[in-house]
């Protein structure tokens, strides 16, 4: 696969609507630059390759490439990806917090990772004015501040480049499907960049069928709350077709055909529902409330839950093949709908 440069990328992506700003080209470049949930390149660059392009989650992917970094093995072409195992997990009794969402098995992991030192610091997602904004935590104790799905498109990976760009190595990252792509790529180091070498130690995947457009839903969070501290947010799973914002004082709920409407069109062409390049992917348990959905997919991330359940950080459930069939297919239909569009996109 070629790798191209900026001028490329902005053809191919950014000029086409297809960005979905998750920061792969940010920080590694002095042009590209985000600003409240928005990239822009602010000068023009002619270099190629660049690493921009080599880690935009909507260039070509070199899907052999990713599948032998992560594990070993070429593509198999899955709905779900390659794993290991999928089961049920939910925080353990190590893990005190009431501001999870579902089971808080991204917490109870990344949690264990820094105390038993599997990673040195930790890239998540935390919150500044109620916009999403990537934090590099380093204590336990403050992941959990981290908690709660925010919807928006955050720059996550921007993080992560600074973090390697002041040199920091084995690093846990947790990210949607585009990012944890966009990691894949970077472990691969397709560019041959000696400070990639080891600096993604452990990614998490967060399952993902739609982020929002950060402008457009903070807008409309200030105009339907007006300006009250966001609690949490959540899609209860279907038939409801609700969005629920609870803010300190109350709880709303709103249509989602609505909320829908602010979802980047870069998010069309997202073949991938439940994060197939990370070492593990969690999402909602639906149907068993106060668990997530686990899927292990690298020998790494076996090693990662195994541990954490048996020091006390994770609790484990079977996940039964109904479960599995249903999870399967919801993948399948996002990997569809994202060839129909792409097959529009060429005609």
């Amino acid at each position: 696969m070629e790798i191209l440069g900026t001028k490329e990328l902005m053809e191919q992506v950014r000029d086409k609507g297809l960005c979905v700003s998750c920061g792969a080209c940010v920080e590694i470049c002095p042009y590209h630059k985000s600003y409240k949930g928005k990239i822009a390149l602010v000068f023009d660059c002619d270099m190629t390759p660049c690493q921009c392009y080599a880690y935009c989650p909507q260039t070509e992917t070199d899907r052999d490439l990713l599948s032998r970094t992560m594990f070993g093995t070429m593509d198999k072409g899955e709905a779900l990806g390659q794993y290991r195992s999928i089961i049920a997990a939910k925080a353990g009794s190590k893990i005190k917090s009431n501001r999870f969402q579902n089971g808080g098995t991204v917490s109870a992991l990344f949690t264990h990772a820094l105390d038993s030192g599997l990673i040195d610091a930790a890239v998540l997602t935390g919150q500044n004015d109620d916009l999403p904004e990537p934090m590099l935590i380093e204590n336990a104790c403050d992941v959990a501040s981290c908690a709660t799905t925010k919807y928006m498109a955050t720059p996550t990976l921007a993080a992560v480049h600074k973090a390697i760009r002041d040199g920091r190595k084995n690093l846990g990252v947790a990210g949607t499907a585009c990012q944890v792509k966009a990691l894949a790529t970077i472990k691969a180091n397709p560019l041959g960049k000696a400070e990639q070498e080891n600096s993604i130690g452990l990614s998490l995947g967060l399952f993902c069928t739609w982020s929002l457009d950060t402008r457009k839903f903070s807008a409309f969070l200030a105009g339907e709350t007006g300006g009250e501290k966001i609690v949490s947010m959540d899609v209860p799973p279907p038939p409801a077709e609700t969005f629920k914002i609870k803010t300190e004082n109350e709880e709303r709920e709103f249509p989602l055909k609505e909320i829908r409407k602010m979802i980047p069109r870069g998010c069309a062409c997202c073949p991938d529902m439940t994060a197939e390049w990370a070492d593990v992917s969690v999402g909602a348990y639906e149907g068993k409330p106060g668990w997530n959905t686990l899927i292990i997919r690298s020998e790494k991330g076996e090693q990662w839950v195994e541990e954490a359940i048996a020091d006390d950080y994770l609790v484990r459930d079977e996940f039964p093949r109904s479960r599995l069939e249903h999870l399967t297919l919801g993948a399948d239909n996002k990997r569809k709908k994202a060839e129909e569009f792409l097959t529009k996109e060429k005609k």
